[in-house]
């Protein structure tokens, strides 16, 4: 009778100290759900966008204009081209064709565009100011034929300043290692 009463009080111990220590598991961190959403007229940044999401594990969004631009919307040589016009007011802001079905559920949203005039095109605005990016991260990228992305961001940044905004990088003939180096330290 001892023996079974010295027994059941270490049971009793054992299952004492399995209860004190802390039952919780870690929370599996939740996992980021990403979006690339860029502005391309020429293919050049659409290209870079496809590696990148596919890099990213990320959903792609095209910000096509509702009324897609012509060669001679484009060319910036003429100050009455439609992309002069636009890029001239800053209040400018090309209609969309589309919307982000479920913007809600994105954390992080990679934003890629061309750079016109030294800065992002103003339809990178409409797309911008349709939805409330509040809480989420924004991640400028760019192509350009000359331009760095530097006026882009500073431009993004101090027009949506109540967005949180990591640093943007220019990706003109990217690798995929390179892209994948460089989400990683957007992590």
């Amino acid at each position: 009778m001892k023996q079974l009463v010295i027994v059941f009080a270490a049971v009793l111990a054992l299952a004492l100290a399995a209860c004190a220590q802390k039952t919780d598991k870690p929370k599996e961190q939740k996992q980021m759900k990403i979006l690339v959403a860029y502005f391309s007229c020429t293919g050049t940044t659409r290209q870079v966008a496809k590696q990148l999401a596919e890099v990213a594990g990320a959903d792609l969004y095209e910000i096509a204009p509702k009324q897609a631009y012509t060669a001679a919307d484009l060319d910036w040589t003429v100050k009455t081209s439609r992309s002069s016009v636009e890029m001239a007011d800053s209040t400018s802001r090309p209609e969309i064709g589309t919307t982000v079905e479920g913007m809600d559920q994105y954390d992080v949203i990679y934003v890629g565009f061309p750079i016109w005039w030294y800065t992002a095109p103003t339809i990178i605005n409409t797309f911008l100011e349709s939805y409330d990016l509040k809480g989420k991260t924004l991640i400028p990228f760019a192509t350009s034929g000359g331009s760095t992305i530097k006026k882009s961001c500073e431009d993004l940044r101090r027009t949506y300043p109540q967005l949180t905004w990591k640093e943007g990088r220019l990706l003109n003939g990217a690798t995929k290692k390179q892209l994948e180096d460089w989400v990683k330290t957007l992590k």
